[in-house]
């Protein structure tokens, strides 16, 4: 009897492992995009955390004060971060049952 309950467990685990592997496939093809200073700067990351593409407009570059456009980067990449966690964590949520599984999200 408790060789059939493991046997079920080992099987439930290696097909959440499988799904599990399909949406972290799924996550590094999509991609969430943040911008700050209106519009002037946008970071666009995919869901496996790397950064695809920032764009910044030729008027956010003041070189009087270069300060201003660091912090635009760096609130946009921090936002697109965000998303992008809290994409994984959508799709790796529901693969989990809500269960917070070190290195997985």
């Amino acid at each position: 009897m408790q060789n059939m309950n493991y046997n079920k467990m080992m099987k439930q685990v290696q097909e959440m492992q499988k799904q599990m592997a399909r949406a972290q496939e799924e996550l590094a093809k999509e991609e969430v995009e943040a911008s700050a200073g209106g519009g002037m700067v946008k970071v666009k990351v995919t869901g496996d955390l790397k950064i695809t593409g920032i764009k910044v407009d030729p008027d956010a570059i003041d070189p009087e004060d270069p300060e201003m456009l660091e912090d635009m980067i760096m609130a946009a990449t921090n936002e697109a971060l965000r998303s992008a966690q809290e994409l994984a964590s959508q799709k790796m949520g529901g693969l989990t049952g809500g269960l917070n599984i070190p290195g997985l999200m």
